[in-house]
């Protein structure tokens, strides 16, 4: 396939730029020519991989984390619609979350990715639509891979993300998740599953998931499939910051689904609005683009993933 990199510079904590000449190298000499372009900014991954595609490239990849895999996904679309059905996805793991590559049991290692790309396999890649709220009240849209969450998991991603990483990564998301967790305030929010009557539950997270991952290894939706046309979502309330805290391995493992504060979906259509006007955050694929009200659909199939 006629294969495109967009290329993350500042991922993998900036070696991916610092290390490109290697890295290219390595990549030629397994797959062949291929095209590229450093990211410079905010969704320009998403606009990079638009022209790709539009320009006769087959295969999209992904040169970096979660972040600069979303952006690459919006990038398969215009104006609502893809580009190209049948042009396929491509992940080279440099992120250090690497929550997406986690579903499909992939490690960091290049040649593992580079053995990927070289073949011809694809299978059928779903993916989800929000539709939401800007923190300026304007309402906008976003393609996600992998999970769209609201809650306390949006608040932890909001303080990872506007804090300093200069303690790397790990430490900066358990400094994050504490400080999220402190300032946390339960909403009560009113739901609607596949345009079914509305309902109210208060909650601590609501994680509309395609992959099963979120969080930097919490397995939220440990029975999602990427390609099964439906989105798994979890529901957890009641929960304390105790419970987070002493219970994290039933979190990290998917054992929470046999908890009595853990509920259950399957739905092609998902509608989220706060109930008492509190502001409640949403994270999409890490990110936190804006707030509730929000609508997640489900675009079956839409592209194709290289597996």
């Amino acid at each position: 396939m006629k294969t495109f990199l967009v290329v993350n510079p500042r991922s993998a904590g900036g070696q991916t730029g610092k290390r490109w000449a290697e890295l290219s190298a390595q990549v030629s000499r397994s797959i062949g020519e291929f095209g590229h372009e450093f990211t410079a900014g905010a969704m320009d991954a998403a606009r990079i991989a638009r022209k790709a595609i539009e320009d006769g490239y087959e295969c999209i990849v992904a040169v970096g984390g979660d972040g600069t895999i979303n952006e690459v996904v919006n990038g398969f679309f215009r104006d609502g619609q893809v580009i190209n059905p049948k042009a396929a996805l491509g992940v080279i793991p440099r992120g250090t979350g690497g929550d997406f590559r986690r579903a499909f049991g992939w490690d960091l290692e290049l040649d593992s990715a580079l053995a990927r790309l070289r073949t011809e396999k694809t299978e059928p890649f779903d993916v989800g639509l929000v539709e939401y709220t800007t923190r300026e009240g304007k309402r906008e849209q976003r393609f996600f891979a992998n999970i769209a969450s609201m809650g306390v998991s949006a608040v932890v991603a909001n303080e990872v993300n506007t804090s300093s990483k200069a303690l790397g990564a790990n430490m900066t998301f358990v400094l994050g998740t504490v400080k999220g967790m402190f300032r946390f305030e339960p909403p009560t929010v009113r739901i609607r599953v596949d345009g079914g009557p509305q309902e109210s539950v208060p909650i601590n997270v609501v994680a509309v998931a395609n992959g099963r991952y979120f969080g930097s290894g919490m397995c939220v939706a440990p029975d999602a499939l990427t390609h099964d046309g439906l989105f798994d979502v979890t529901i957890w309330s009641g929960y304390t910051l105790s419970d987070f805290i002493f219970k994290s391995k039933g979190i990290y493992s998917g054992q929470h689904v046999t908890w009595k504060g853990t509920r259950q979906l399957k739905c092609r259509t998902f509608e989220v609005e706060s109930v008492e006007g509190q502001e409640v955050l949403l994270e999409v694929d890490g990110e936190v683009p804006g707030r509730l009200p929000a609508k997640m659909t489900l675009q079956p199939a839409a592209i194709r993933l290289k597996v």
